[in-house]
């Protein structure tokens, strides 16, 4: 069973997402250049929104900083254990397979412990590796030299029982210990603009508030690029693969739940202090499929063209429910339930595929329906 997302989010001037001239990212598609943001921008932003939907205990942190977090976990249980608990920690996440050293960024950081790489840690995991790290001190076990077989698989079985729910939906990949990798039951699409666009500069000068009378110059120049755009996004879900994970229906559903709202209201963070492009998007359709996900960008081969008295965003709709009609009717993909959400007014060709909702109706039917398919798993 899958939930597939589709928006359509009108963004006023905004530099969103940067390229590594600090130019907002595009792509070319259908022969045009489009605006895009990367989904790696929009995953972190759905997953800093997360925060504020589920309690924290059921998230994880992506760092290089787990041997702190440990040692801070291990100290907050055990208070005695303050002076080993570095040596304990880097002990434990050592165990896991996971190269630990000596940071060698400047500044505050430098010197301490940290992996080579980003890791994803659940914070129930960390809780759980500051347990078997202050068993082990408790029963004499030698922690100074290489992990035993036993201690590998008792740290390994910290991973392997319930995931958090945000790394259940992005997924774990660590090089050094492929036994602990996790797929990602979500997978979210590159957003990219209806319409064609054109990449703009904005010139910019900066005054030094406390200059002489006599300077009347600028103390900075420069120019930062930016473009407006009509956004089509899209994101899959497999519910299965989220319940064989998080192994209850509850959690389930509302891990699903909390996933299309996050997708639906976040918003990468990119210049917003420049731009306030905080926008929602105008059009939403969430469909339940028995089948397989289908994204329907194709629907925006050819770019969107403004016309007078009909918006981008309103064509763009249109498309969105005439192309999903045409590859239900030509695929006989019949979704088990579909909705939309509008802020303008209704689009007929969208009510002809799903049903026209608010968002709190959504949410609401988008649970009962998940609850009933997965009813008499447990």
């Amino acid at each position: 069973m899958y939930i597939d997302l589709y928006d359509l989010q009108n963004v006023p001037p905004s530099n969103i997402n940067r390229d590594d001239t600090g130019s907002p990212k595009t792509a070319h598609y259908g022969g045009t250049l489009r605006s895009r943001v990367s989904s790696q921008a929009w995953k972190r932003a759905i997953r800093e929104m997360f925060k504020d939907l589920l309690d924290s205990s059921r998230l994880g942190v992506r760092t290089k900083g787990a041997v702190s977090l440990i040692r801070d976990a291990i100290v907050a249980k055990r208070p005695d254990l303050a002076d080993d608990a570095e040596s304990l920690a880097q002990y434990a996440l050592k165990a896991t397979g996971v190269d630990v050293k000596e940071s060698d960024r400047a500044g505050k950081d430098k010197g301490t412990l940290s992996t080579e790489y980003l890791i994803f840690i659940a914070y129930r995991e960390i809780e759980r590796l500051a347990d078997v790290a202050i068993g082990w001190h408790d029963s004499g076990t030698d922690v100074s030299g290489k992990p035993s077989a036993a201690m590998k698989k008792e740290v390994g079985a910290v991973f392997h029982g319930v995931q958090a729910v945000d790394i259940a939906l992005f997924g774990r990949m660590l090089a050094d210990a492929p036994d602990l990798n996790t797929d990602a039951s979500a997978q979210v699409a590159h957003a990219i603009s209806v319409d064609t666009i054109t990449p703009e500069y904005d010139y910019f000068t900066a005054v030094d508030d406390c200059a002489s009378d006599d300077n009347a110059g600028a103390a900075m120049i420069d120019t930062v690029g930016f473009n407006s755009s009509t956004l089509y996004r899209y994101a899959t879900l497999d519910v299965d693969s989220l319940y064989e994970q998080l192994r209850d229906v509850t959690a389930t559903v509302e891990g699903a739940a909390a996933f299309v709202e996050a997708f639906i209201r976040s918003m990468p963070t990119g210049k917003q202090n420049s731009f306030a492009n905080r926008t929602l998007p105008g059009t939403c359709v969430v469909a339940l499929r028995d089948t397989q996900p289908i994204n329907v960008v194709d629907a925006f081969e050819d770019p969107v063209r403004g016309e007078a008295g009909s918006s981008i965003s309103r064509q763009a709709a249109v498309r969105l429910g005439r192309k999903l009609k045409l590859v239900q009717d030509a695929y006989g993909e019949q979704p088990l339930q579909a909705w939309n959400i509008t802020t303008d007014e209704p689009v007929a060709e969208l009510d002809e595929v799903s049903a026209h909702v608010t968002f709190p109706a959504l949410r609401s039917e988008l649970k009962e329906a998940l609850t009933q398919a997965l009813s008499g798993r447990e």
